[in-house]
This record gives C-alpha cells, sequence and structure tokens, in this order.
C-alpha cells in the first residue's frame, strides 16, 4: 500500500471503503493479489453491466488489437467507428422509432452533460436549466450546477449558475413539480425565466435511488414540449440496461430531445460516452464542442460487440427483470427484518437499494457500517444518497441466480451483525410517513 500512500492525491474514494489491491475480474467478481475473491455487486459504478473482461467482448477486443485496429483516431472515420454507428441505429434506434444525431463528446459522463448542456444554450439562446433536488450529473462546472449533492457542488470553488432546481418525483412535501413547473413558467409574476432545458435522471443512482413515476415523466415531458423547453434525460448510469429495457425512459413512453450515455456504452468497461440529440438540434459549428479521446477505437469494438449480443433480442432485459423482482422480493424481506431501522427498499430494475434511516437526528445512518461489513465477508456494495443512508446494489446484468442469492446472503449476515437480531414479534409497526413515497402508475417501484 505504500506507493499509494505515496504518490496518490487523498481525493481518492473508493479505495478507502476497500482497502485492498485488486489483481483480477471475470463475471461478478474481484480477485486480490493473494487471490481471495470479492462479489461484485459495485460494476463500476454501472460501467460494466455486461460483467468484468466478458468473454463475448473480450474475444472481440483481442482480435481487433491483435490485428493493430486503430486505437486512437479523435474523431477521424475509422472501421472501428462505423460499426459501431451501425451497430447503434440497426440494434437501438431504428427498432425504437428513434432518430438521433451521436456526439462522441469525450471519454465520461460529464463530458456527454456538459455537451447537452452546451447544446441546449445553444440551440434555444436561453441559459438557465432545471434540474431536481438530489440529482448528481457529474463533478464538472457545468454538471455540477446541475447537482444536487452539497459537499459535491462545494468543491467548484466558485458560485455554481444558470441552473435552478425544483422537487424531484415524491420529494416530501412537493407535490405536483410539472404542474408547479408550467405554473411558474406560465404566470408573469413568478420571477423564473424560460429554461433552455430540464434535466433529468429517471432513477437517480448517486442520489440515493429515487425512482420516478412513469406518470410524473410523462407529465414533465408534456410540460416541456407544450413550453419548448428541451428535455435531457440522464441515462449515464441508468440506460444501457440497467432498468430493463435499454434506455431507462422507454416504460414511461416518451422521446427525449437529448439523451446523456456513458459507463456501460463502450461494454467492456472502457471509457465512452455519447450525447444523442434530436437532428434539427445539431447546430454545431466544425470542431465547437471536441477533445482528444472523443474517439476511442477499442471501446467502438466493445460497444457494437455488446449492443449485437445482448440487445438484438429481449433476452438480457427480460432477464433483468426477473432478477430485479428476485432482488426486490429478498430486499424487502430484510427490510421486514429490521423494522426498527424504518428500512425501506428503493430502486428500479437492478439498481436497487436498502434506506435506513439515522437512529436519531444527527446522528449517522448504518448504511456505511452495513457496507463495510459487507466487505468484510467478501461483498463489494456502496453507499448512495446525500446523507450516505443507502445500501446500493448495482450488480452485474449478466450476474447469474447463484450470484444473486450470495450476495444477498453476505448482505443479510452484515445487516444482522450491525443492526442486531431482529426484535421480537410485536404489535403490527406504523411505518410513518415516508421519506420519499411512491408516485402514481408506479407499480413495483419504491
Amino acid at each position: 500500500m505504500t506507493i499509494f500512500d505515496a504518490l496518490e492525491s487523498q481525493v481518492r474514494s473508493y479505495c478507502r471503503a476497500w482497502p485492498v489491491v485488486f489483481d483480477r475480474a471475470t463475471g461478478s467478481r474481484l480477485y486480490t493479489r493473494d487471490g481471495t475473491p470479492y462479489l461484485d455487486f459495485f460494476a463500476g459504478a454501472g460501467a460494466l453491466n455486461y460483467g468484468h473482461n466478458n468473454p463475448l467482448l473480450k474475444a472481440a477486443l483481442l482480435d481487433y488489437l491483435a490485428r493493430d485496429g486503430v486505437t486512437h483516431a479523435l474523431d477521424m472515420f475509422t472501421t472501428a467507428k462505423a460499426d459501431f454507428l451501425q451497430a447503434l441505429r440497426d440494434v437501438l434506434l431504428k427498432p425504437r422509432g428513434l432518430d438521433y444525431k451521436v456526439v462522441f463528446p469525450g471519454p465520461g459522463g460529464a463530458n456527454a452533460v456538459e455537451a447537452a448542456l452546451k447544446l441546449a444554450r445553444l440551440a434555444t439562446g436561453r441559459h438557465l436549466v432545471v434540474s431536481f433536488t438530489n440529482s448528481f450529473h457529474g463533478m464538472t462546472l457545468g454538471a455540477l450546477a446541475v447537482s444536487g449533492n452539497a459537499a459535491k457542488r462545494a468543491a467548484a470553488g466558485l458560485p455554481l449558475t444558470c441552473a435552478t432546481t425544483l422537487p424531484y418525483d415524491g420529494y416530501p412535501g412537493s407535490g405536483d413539480t410539472p404542474a408547479l413547473l408550467e405554473r411558474l413558467l406560465t404566470d408573469p409574476g413568478s420571477g423564473y425565466d424560460r429554461p433552455a432545458a430540464v434535466i433529468v435522471e429517471t432513477v437517480q443512482g448517486e442520489g440515493g435511488l429515487h425512482a420516478a413515476g412513469r406518470a410524473w415523466l410523462r407529465d414533465l415531458a408534456a410540460v416541456c414540449r407544450r413550453l419548448e423547453i428541451l428535455l435531457v434525460i440522464d441515462d449515464v448510469q441508468m440506460g444501457c440496461g440497467r432498468t430493463g429495457a435499454f434506455f431507462s425512459f422507454e416504460d414511461a413512453g416518451i422521446t427525449p430531445d437529448i439523451v446523456c450515455l456513458s459507463k456501460s456504452i463502450g461494454g467492456y468497461g472502457l471509457p465512452m460516452a455519447l450525447t444523442l440529440i434530436r437532428p434539427e438540434l445539431d447546430l454545431w459549428r466544425p470542431g465547437q464542442h471536441n477533445g482528444t479521446f472523443r474517439g476511442v477505437s477499442p471501446s467502438f469494438v466493445t460497444g457494437a460487440c455488446a449492443l449485437r449480443g445482448y440487445w438484438s433480442d429481449n433476452a438480457l432485459e427480460n432477464s433483468v427483470r426477473t432478477n430485479s423482482e428476485r432482488l426486490r422480493t429478498a430486499l424487502t424481506a430484510l427490510a421486514d427484518r429490521f423494522p426498527h431501522t424504518g428500512a425501506q427498499v428503493r430502486g428500479r430494475g437492478l439498481a436497487l437499494g436498502l434506506r435506513l434511516a439515522a437512529p436519531a437526528p444527527g446522528e449517522p445512518s448504518p448504511a456505511p457500517r452495513v457496507c463495510a461489513a459487507a466487505f468484510e465477508r467478501g461483498l463489494l456494495v456502496e453507499t448512495s444518497g446525500a446523507a450516505e443512508d443507502v445500501v446500493k446494489l448495482l450488480p452485474p446484468l449478466t450476474a447469474d441466480p447463484d450470484d444473486l442469492d450470495e450476495g444477498l446472503d453476505i448482505l443479510t449476515a452484515a445487516a444482522t451483525a450491525v443492526l442486531g437480531p431482529p426484535p421480537a414479534p410485536g404489535p403490527a409497526r406504523s411505518l410513518g410517513p415516508r421519506q420519499y413515497g411512491p408516485s402514481r402508475n408506479r407499480p413495483g417501484e419504491s
């Protein structure tokens, strides 16, 4: 560990919770230098939806490298880029009736968000962007301006402007946010200027796994359409099948103006990001948004292979939905074992979590201690939410049922070790008001 302490900045974070040196990984497991296995329900924060070193994607990558395929090309034309775009059109866009141009903004999700914000302002001539409580869109300045987490925003070191925040679906006391937005923007006395865009996550991955209801998303999209505001869906973590369908907004039946993708769009954990835009929004001048690592060709290779291998039929989508119910049922049973914690199941698809309330005002949630106890038992899970009060599960979409059951057994043991044995049966409990209640038309969602 001495080399890390000697040279690496204190800004590092995940390794603090998992202080071991990993050496190799396959499927749903990571292995340390001495061979100790860890079941991975973190999956690169959603960048490894197809697992570690997926054999299908690895074969395509090794073949490409073995024949000296171009690895770096900025935005030049390459066979790898052509093949990826062909797969994107034929496998994803055409079957869904989606008509988007593709912007390659840079290697990460924040790059995709920054491109979306810049383009929305360019296209509308307006500067304001509406975002939501507990949102997270990245660590660059523009993305931070539309993020809700106070600690992350504070690191900017300067005022974050040109953005305003409204309550996300189910936020305490919020009421009907889409109706509120429309009322504010049509009332000449409200003081609100019409924004260029609204940016939203359908499930707030870093913000506590709050899942927006389908009707809420449809209402929000309708308001944006009526008022000529661009709707941006940040699908960086929840896209690529994490919620079941490839795009997380599909179940709501909406069509965003702009979609941000990254993490698993490259398939193999390799860096790539896309900003999908309606053709009439393609107003860029050449080079108006660019970067050195827009065209990482190995990512094109594994990304195209993942699209064709996993999204040419509904098998993976159906598996995600089935395994989601499996996990939700188990997590609900786990929550019911600890009624004294006010435990709640959150999320959608294979982005699920267990919220554990703080035992008293001003005290921390036990969620970080549960995650630490899980690590001691061989399971990687992280916390989520501004108060770090959610134990967040992001297993690979390709994890088999035995992996899921093993992870749940470890999580149960960890929770029991931290929270104590379940209390003796007593009168039926009253949960009281939920911090985030279910929204309209949200069957099976928290």
